[in-house]
């Protein structure tokens, strides 16, 4: 007797390509379904060559049904940690040495072409829009974020690499330790 089980799919990945233009997302991600244990292990497996073996993801338990602790991936699992305070649309994977991936996720629902904007944005080099930004404006006016990212991209290859604003929100160094400052240091 032979057993079969059901064919792996390839994860649905747009990620930004490596530049020194930083935005606030890696790229985004579209599920198949709102099974988690089924979709990550193809997700981890297309972002290792990019960022290293992802052991640890954050997530909001919103869009997802069940919400599993840790997600079996080959050999290993990967933990989860459930944050209702994170914006449903966010997923942050984290690698034991490469740093962190911040994706969007689009909803598996979500119409083709409009999950093709979406991917199209949040993998724009130095797009800095959140993920409830864009989501929420894919929903309003959907084309209009894919050229103002793309007008973004122009200015910066135009003027010869000018800065961009930095992040609206620092990323944390995962495994960093706190130190106060005294208050005389504060600005």
């Amino acid at each position: 007797m032979t057993s079969t089980t059901a064919p792996t799919r390839q994860a649905r990945l747009a990620l930004t390509p490596r530049t020194s233009l930083a935005g606030l997302l890696d790229g985004a991600w579209w599920p198949y379904s709102h099974d988690l244990a089924a979709e990550l292990p193809p997700l981890v497996d297309a972002l290792r060559d990019r960022f290293g073996r992802v052991t640890r993801i954050t997530a909001n338990p919103a869009p997802w049904p069940v919400a599993p602790y840790q997600v079996p991936v080959g050999e290993y699992a990967v933990h989860i940690g459930w944050f209702t305070n994170q914006a449903p649309d966010t997923m942050i994977l984290l690698s034991y040495n490469l740093g962190r991936c911040d994706l969007l996720v689009i909803p598996p629902e979500t119409e083709p072409a409009s999950a093709a904007r979406l991917m199209a944005v949040a993998s724009t080099p130095g797009n800095l829009h959140t993920t409830d930004t864009l989501m929420s404006d894919e929903d309003a006016t959907g084309h209009r974020l894919r050229e103002e990212a793309l007008a973004g991209e122009n200015a910066w290859e135009t003027e010869g690499g000018a800065s961009l604003p930095p992040p609206s929100r620092p990323r944390p160094v995962v495994g960093a330790r706190m130190i106060p400052l005294p208050r005389s240091m504060w600005r």
